[in-house]
Parts: structure tokens; C-alpha cells; sequence
């Protein structure tokens, strides 16, 4: 296989601790078996007919893989992969130039592709259609529209807010994936898989306390490794046990529920400032100091999948569970805010 060349415009985006431990083929990527199984059948077919492949849409919460899976999906077709993100495209001549620099099957990445303009936008539907761009060139009288031909080439588009994309746009994929949380034993997977590339040393009991508190996102436990192995390298003779597992995440502030700082702090604000609820989120966000599209894209998204909140028609409203985790009772004493 030649290599592939792979030009990264959100510059340096990812570490090299993330780049190392990402999985470069189907075989290495642990979880999201009904993703893993349709992508894999859809480049075998595509590969067998000699074609590129449709366009695909990934979506779900950040850190489940979904960049990971595009480079995937680029060495399994044995294609060049361009990256680059949704706002960084300003202008129609912007993505004219990523395109016309595509060969023939190459993909295009685009992260966060929601957020898109909107007339730019307008230009990938003859792009993803009819593989042709037309661009209008100086203004007023003396405009003209050029149409450029394009390579058959994939977009591959990322998004953590599929509900913002437009139908014209979501219609032209030709597949859709949504990545889902990981299940604790494909994290505990995953972990120890990291573990051997970084030549950590961890037991059984020391990967399952990682995963257990990462939120069922492999980018957290791949972090949450790299703070534990700073812990044990300074204080535990460089071996991660369950037990300075717990000590590493309890200075994070992270509890043996993968709740952070954040977490408790919505959720008791909710409890103790809102009555339990239901509470707006530009109202909550204020009340504890956080951009409200961080709520909705970071924090929210896990706490309602775990149980922890509901979203209703009148606003964010805390669970029974949520109670329980912070030692409370539904309607009675709330304690102090902590």
C-alpha cells in the first residue's frame, strides 16, 4: 500500500499522544460494532465495483471516533485524505481550492461541518451531486460564473449537533452513521490497548477503574490514562492498580461515576439554585458560568444518556438518580451547595 498523504488544515489539532494511539485500520478500533461492520461491507463493495465511495455523515458526541474512522476509511480504500473543519471555510473560493487539489476517489473530511456557511454550503450540493463547482468570479456587470469539474471524490462530514444540519445537505450522504457511548468494556479495551503502546504499566483492576470513570468516550479514558500514568510515574514506582487509579482521578476531582467538577456543579446548581427544575439552559448556563452551547455539546449529552437530567419542553429538569448521586432526596432537604 503506497502511503497516504494527509494534509491537516486545522493545524496542529491533534497531539501526538492522540495521533499515537489512534487506530489506523478496522481491525484496531475497538467498539461501535454496528458502524464498524456497515463501513467495512461499504468499502468492500465500493472496492469491488472499482469505485470511490459515497458520501458518509458521522455523528455523536466529541471523542467517540469519528475522525479516527475517516482515516480508517482512507487507508481501507488506499486514498488521500484532506482535513480541515466546518468554520474554517469562509468563502465559496475557500472550498473551491480544497477541491480542485482532490484526485480522483480521494476524501475530504470535514469536522463539525454544521457549522458551515450557509452559502458555502449551497456550492458542496452540485459538488456531492454532479462532482462540479460553478463560481462566480468579480461582481456587478462584470460577474461571470465559471464551472470547474471535479474528481469523484467522498466527503466524509463530522458533526456533534446533527439536528442543525440542513435537509437539502443531510440528503446527500449517501450513508449515515451515529457513534454512540462506549460500553465500559470496550473502554477497559481500549485502555489497555493504549497502555502497550505507551509501555504503561497497568493491571486488570487499575483499566477497569479508568474506563469506569470515562464517561464512555475513548478520547477521556485516553486522557485519563496519560494524567494516571503521570500519578504513578511520580508516586507509585510507575504501576496503575485500581487503587492509585482512584487517588490519580480523585485530584481531578473525577468520582467513581466519571462525574468532573462540571457535572456535579449543573447538576446541584439545577437541585439547589432552580428547585430541581425545569430550568432553561441559557439560564442555567449562566447560574454556573459556562457557555451554553458547552452544555448542550459537552456536558448535557452524557448526564441525560446516563440518567442524571431530562430535557422537557420547559427546560432541563433533574432526575431521581441525580438525588441519589448527590446524597439527596427528591423534595426534601438539599443540603448545601457544595
Amino acid at each position: 500500500m503506497s502511503e497516504h498523504f494527509i494534509t491537516d488544515t486545522l493545524g496542529k489539532a491533534d497531539t501526538d499522544f492522540d495521533i499515537s494511539l489512534r487506530p489506523g485500520k478496522f481491525a484496531d478500533f475497538v467498539g461501535q460494532p454496528k458502524v464498524r461492520e456497515r463501513l467495512e461491507l461499504f468499502v468492500e463493495a465500493a472496492k469491488q465495483r472499482g469505485e470511490p465511495l459515497d458520501h458518509v455523515l458521522l455523528s455523536g458526541p466529541p471523542g467517540l471516533g469519528k475522525t479516527t474512522l475517516a482515516y480508517i476509511l482512507a487507508d481501507a480504500m488506499e486514498v488521500n485524505i484532506r482535513v480541515t473543519s466546518g468554520p474554517i471555510i469562509d468563502k465559496a473560493g475557500d472550498l473551491a481550492g480544497l477541491l480542485t487539489n482532490l484526485e480522483e476517489g480521494d476524501i475530504l473530511f470535514i469536522d463539525e461541518i454544521h457549522r458551515l456557511q450557509r452559502t458555502v454550503e449551497e456550492y458542496l450540493y452540485s459538488a456531492m451531486e454532479d462532482f462540479v463547482i460553478d463560481i462566480v468570479i468579480d461582481q456587478g456587470p462584470n460577474a461571470r460564473s465559471v464551472r470547474l469539474n471535479l474528481p469523484r471524490f467522498t466527503l466524509i462530514g463530522a458533526t456533534t449537533r446533527s439536528g442543525l444540519l440542513t435537509a437539502p445537505l443531510r440528503s446527500r450522504f449517501g450513508m449515515t452513521n451515529r457513534l454512540d457511548y462506549y460500553e465500559a468494556k470496550d473502554l477497559k479495551a481500549i485502555i489497555q490497548r493504549s497502555s502497550r503502546i505507551l509501555n504503561i504499566d497497568v493491571d486488570d483492576p487499575g483499566a477497569t477503574e479508568v474506563s469506569a470513570r470515562s464517561r464512555g468516550t475513548p478520547r477521556i479514558a485516553n486522557n485519563l490514562l496519560r494524567w494516571v500514568r503521570d500519578y504513578a510515574q511520580v508516586k507509585a514506582d510507575n504501576r496503575i492498580t485500581a487503587e492509585i487509579a482512584q487517588k490519580a482521578l480523585a485530584m481531578l476531582d473525577i468520582d467513581e461515576h466519571g462525574l468532573d467538577e462540571m457535572d456535579k456543579r449543573i447538576l446541584q446548581t439545577i437541585i439547589h439554585k432552580f428547585s430541581g427544575g425545569p430550568v432553561g439552559v441559557n439560564s442555567l448556563a449562566v447560574a454556573v458560568g459556562e457557555e451554553s452551547g458547552t452544555i448542550e455539546e459537552v456536558y448535557e449529552p452524557y448526564l441525560i444518556q446516563e440518567g442524571y437530567l431530562k430535557r422537557t419542553p420547559q427546560g432541563r429538569v433533574a432526575t431521581d438518580l441525580c438525588y441519589e448521586r448527590l446524597g439527596l432526596k427528591p423534595g426534601g432537604s438539599q443540603g448545601r451547595l457544595l
